[in-house]
């Protein structure tokens, strides 16, 4: 039964809760496993650098994701997935933000359900999610047929429709979005964080962070990825800054949204905010 009225707190994944892209870092076990050629891998290095520096515009975007949809067509769904599960410790684990993960802990011990809301696809997200201790995702979802990827989109979890779904959860489970936290690095998300009462951008990109200038909110710099299991064993962590803190599937979804706005980040200004 949900808790009505109890507000959540939705984290974006990507440079908010892991300091890399979650799509692109399965490339290499991609690549070894035959799903993509040295071509896409030449594509998918030159999308990681444009990830970093920013650049594509919403058109790019759609082009990039169309393209990649269809790149990862005729898949097998176990095969994607398998390959994720056997190599999310090596590649994922160790680029964990050690505040991302006080920061959650903190909304958990206080009663707050967690979500991780990504573009990037399920296959990814919610073993991540797993990693974590999160169970409720909203990500990027592939039409599968007898097994297979069909080359199209279910549903895509950016822009707008990431807001829906985030709505949609929310009369589900009784949140209350003004009352509920959201986190996030880019521009793309700013109505994600305008659809709740305590938004905060974290690692902002330019846009971003001129946005939550003028609009007054929070500005957290997370810096310190820390293996989780290494976390777990040597706590105390880090010190935090926040209380106190498949392709659509692997590289073909995640290499349709590198650009999601995306644009180098000044360094400097960091802010605290107490829950």
């Amino acid at each position: 039964m949900p808790a009505v009225g109890h507000g959540a707190a939705f984290f974006d994944l990507d440079k908010t809760v892991i300091a890399k892209s979650s799509a692109l870092a399965f490339g290499r076990p991609f690549y070894r496993d035959g799903l993509i050629t040295r071509r896409d891998v030449v594509k998918a290095a030159y999308a990681q650098l444009i990830f970093k520096i920013g650049g594509a515009d919403d058109q790019q975007m759609i082009r990039t994701r169309d393209y990649l949809a269809e790149l990862c067509k005729g898949w097998k769904v176990e095969q994607v997935r398998q390959i994720v599960n056997e190599t999310l410790h090596d590649l994922i684990d160790p680029y964990i933000y050690a505040e991302a993960v006080e920061l959650i802990e903190h909304h958990q011990a206080v009663g707050r359900d967690i979500v991780l809301v990504s573009a990037s696809g399920e296959e990814m997200v919610r073993p991540i999610g797993e990693l974590l201790g999160v169970t409720h995702i909203i990500a990027t979802r592939m039409v599968v047929e007898a097994g297979r990827y069909s080359g199209e989109i279910e549903f895509y979890a950016g822009g707008p429709h990431k807001v829906a779904a985030v709505k949609e959860m929310a009369a589900a489970q009784g949140y209350d979005l003004a009352e509920s936290y959201a986190y996030s690095d880019s521009i793309s998300d700013a109505p994600l964080l305008e659809s709740v009462g305590h938004p905060t951008a974290v690692n902002p990109d330019r846009a971003l962070r001129r946005v939550a200038a003028e609009q007054g909110w929070p500005v957290l710099a997370f810096r310190h990825p820390i293996p989780l299991r290494r976390r777990l064993r040597d706590r105390p962590a880090v010190p935090v800054a926040a209380a106190a803190i498949g392709v659509g599937v692997g590289v073909a979804i995640g290499l349709a949204w590198y650009g999601r706005h995306r644009r180098s980040r000044p360094g400097g200004l960091e802010a605290s905010r107490a829950l």
